[in-house]
């Protein structure tokens, strides 16, 4: 008996050790362990199938786990203003959820003109908390490519034309994201400047323009906010594809900046499978749209990344050495995302996140003109209000290209005004011209129909009607997302408005000089009547509670404190890519502006911006001080500050963005008169004074100097500069570096 007991209890013991064994944590999944260890024990247990299969789509969104391992799939998402709709799995068209309904954000140039740090990183983390929800790993988002031409037609989508300030906004919105498990996966890598041609268009630039403009964006994503993502752009530099191009992905993203990440090529970015072995790409998205074209039954499996990479490895045409390298960055990918035990849950559709898009909406709004103080509209005088245009009633969330949302709701400008101002005021509205009927992009519908068969001529005789017998006149018109106005794909044809806006706006003067404009758009606009239309404002694209924003600057529930992060032309000429005949260009494109883009090229030119870079009014008014620096001279290793102070001598509260900006007095090199090396966004009650300062170092003072392929700051002369905006200059100090 005994014996037998304890043979029993000898097995038990065994069979608990082998239990124990069985159940012993693969490296790979011990999330004690470092990313590193983890990644290198899940590599070493994949087949050469299994890699090549996570390095290429397998529907339109989504690229291989590796079910074997438990590894999961990787699911990306448009885009960088809202959680795109579920899609079929190879077609654009919507899979007819009906749970996917998102918030739609303000585009990113909304965003950047609140000038605003502190609401960039809460874009970030309500976006990345759609992501997040819907299960999604990686957005395609932020664009931070820079404001070249006001005629790119997917400038909306980007953070202006000033390579400081975007540096400044992306990386607390990348930070957002990225806390809720989710990769900010930052777009387009590199010098995607217009539309025309994006497949194959050589983009010839020389490298001072190439670091001192298109590139501080992406260091800064990379080396600051430590992005997870970075995807390419269709585009060509130095006669290679961006996707696949071993200066951009190899030479600068990795050996120059460190980067660690994942690169994913743009949909259908992807041209050569040796160049994509070798210079830098990690996973193939999209290459054919049609993932059954090509006469296949499963096109995704004939990528570039795919059958034709592992056949070149079976015959030793090539070796497994990049294999491993790509698919070790993706396996590091996954476990920052999908394989994060701690990953938070995420939330969508929620109030939250649409009063945070409001407060967005609210900030970036530039009030650009308000002569006679027009604005805000005074409701205890005002009895009667004409709304005329058709951005005043059109959804401006459907449409554009992939930042086509499907957005669980949007208030129009007309229903955000006739909310607000309810009984205080009639509002009566006229559409005046007709742009753009459409209302279904992908099968996303939009909610109100605009088919209208009426001819110009009597959509003008309403309106001006209408104008005659109201005491203000609030003309929401600019662009929208319809092909050749702001929209991927195209480029606009010119600058001025289009669908006759420009002659119904000054008709309409002529019945009633009590004029506001609001530009609903991404990109400047000309303005021939500028001098007869007291109001104008920049209401840009904002999303699901756009109306609601709009309206409350209007009346003055919100003071506006947007400003500019691109500068308005008065015709293209005085913009730099089109003085010198280089946009769209043909299969080369040079930028022959170089350095001078934007408020640069105006300044060295001496012309007048129909508005400036860092524009935007207030409702109340604010008094700079003389600017004083705490030296005369700093070292090489020194820094410098700046202290300046600003007082809100109004009747109101209101926001001022003091603007810093930096002048080489003599350099060896041609160098901008400014530059914007820094801001700040302060909040003042009626009365209130405040002291800004600036602290600088010599980065702030250097230029790129291409023959040494480094960054330099000369010894000699420099000027601070205080400024309302680039040309609303306060005050100077002169200072020097030993």
């Amino acid at each position: 008996m005994f014996k037998n007991v304890k043979t029993i209890v000898v097995l038990l013991l065994l069979g608990a050790v082998g239990v124990s064994a069985q159940h012993k944590i693969p490296v790979y999944l011990d999330d004690k362990k470092s990313i590193n260890e983890r990644v290198e024990d899940a590599l070493a247990r994949m087949t050469i199938d299994e890699k090549i299969a996570m390095i290429h789509a397998q529907s339109k969104f989504s690229s291989p786990g590796v079910p074997r391992l438990g590894i999961p799939e990787n699911w990306m998402t448009d885009g960088p203003h809202g959680i795109r709709t579920e899609v079929l799995w190879d077609e654009w068209d919507q899979a007819g959820w009906t749970n996917d309904s998102c918030i739609a954000f303000p585009a990113l140039t909304a965003l950047s003109a609140t000038w605003n740090k502190e609401l960039s990183s809460l874009y970030g983390k309500s976006i990345g908390e759609e992501a997040r929800y819907r299960n999604k790993n990686v957005l395609l988002g932020p664009g931070v490519n820079i404001y070249r031409s006001p005629l790119n037609g997917r400038n909306f989508e980007y953070m202006g034309e000033d390579p400081f300030l975007t540096s400044k906004m992306v990386v607390p919105y990348i930070k957002g994201v990225q806390a809720n498990g989710v990769a900010a996966c930052v777009k387009h890598f590199a010098l995607n400047n217009q539309e025309i041609g994006r497949n194959t268009v050589n983009v010839i630039v020389d490298d001072r323009a190439l670091y001192e403009i298109y590139l501080p964006a992406f260091k800064a994503a990379v080396q600051e906010g430590d992005a997870w993502a970075i995807m390419g752009a269709y585009n060509k530099y130095k006669g290679q594809h961006c996707c696949h191009n071993e200066f951009l992905l190899n030479d600068i993203l990795r050996k120059e900046w460190g980067f660690k990440g994942v690169v994913v090529s743009d949909w259908g970015g992807v041209h050569d499978t040796k160049q994509a072995i070798y210079n830098g790409l990690d996973m193939e998205f999209g290459s054919w749209t049609n993932g059954l074209s090509w006469g296949t039954s499963n096109a995704y499996d004939n990528y570039f990344l795919a059958k034709p990479y592992s056949t070149m490895i079976a015959k030793g045409e090539v070796g497994t050495k990049e294999l491993d390298e790509k698919v070790r960055r993706i396996l590091r990918l996954s476990f920052l995302t999908t394989m994060d035990k701690n990953r938070p849950f995420g939330s969508f559709g929620t109030e939250e996140h649409a009063k945070a898009g409001l407060k967005i909406a609210e900030e970036g709004i530039v009030l650009l003109q308000n002569n006679n103080n027009i604005l805000p509209i005074n409701l205890a005088k005002t009895k009667k209000i004409a709304v005329i245009g058709e951005n005043a009633i059109k959804m401006m969330t459907v449409g554009g290209g992939s930042s086509s949302l499907k957005a669980r709701y949007e208030i129009t400008p007309l229903e955000g005004l006739k909310k607000r101002i309810g009984n205080q005021a009639e509002i009566v509205y006229a559409r005046g011209y007709v742009g753009d009927p459409t209302s279904n992009y992908n099968g996303v519908i939009a909610k109100v129909s605009l088919e209208d068969k009426r001819s110009p001529t009597e959509l003008t005789a309403e309106a001006l009607k209408i104008a005659a017998a109201v005491d203000v006149v609030l003309f929401i018109g600019g662009t929208n997302k319809s092909d050749k106005q702001d929209a991927e794909g195209y480029d606009r044809l010119d600058l001025g408005l289009s669908y006759g806006q420009d002659q119904l706006i000054a008709e309409l003067i002529k019945v009633n000089k009590n004029i506001v404009f609001v530009n609903i758009s991404g990109n400047a606009v000309a303005m021939p009547w500028v001098k007869e239309v007291p109001g104008i404002v920049q209401g840009w694209f904002l999303g699901t509670e756009a109306g609601n924003a709009l309206a409350a600057v209007l009346v003055g529930d919100v003071n506006p404190s947007g400003k500019l992060s691109f500068t308005f032309p008065v015709k293209l000429s005085d913009n730099g890519a089109h003085a010198l005949g280089e946009f769209p260009g043909g299969d080369d494109v040079t930028y022959k502006e170089s350095i001078f883009v934007g408020y640069r090229w105006a300044d060295k030119q001496k012309a007048k911006p129909l508005f400036s870079f860092g524009h935007g009014l207030s409702y109340t008014t604010f008094q700079y001080g003389k600017v004083t620096a705490d030296k005369k001279q700093m070292g090489a290793g020194d820094q410098i500050t700046f202290l300046v102070k600003v007082k809100n001598t109004g009747t109101r509260e209101g926001s001022e963005v003091v603007q810093l900006y930096i002048s080489d007095l003599k350099s060896s090199l041609p160098r901008p008169i400014k530059e914007l090396k820094g801001f700040e966004k302060i909040s003042l009650q009626a009365g209130e004074e405040k002291t800004v300062t600036f602290t600088i170092d010599k980065t702030a003072l250097s230029f790129f100097d291409d023959k040494k392929h480094d960054w330099v700051a000369e010894p000699g002369a420099f000027e601070a500069i205080i400024g309302a905006s680039s040309t609303a200059i306060k005050s100077k100090v002169s200072f020097s570096l030993q």
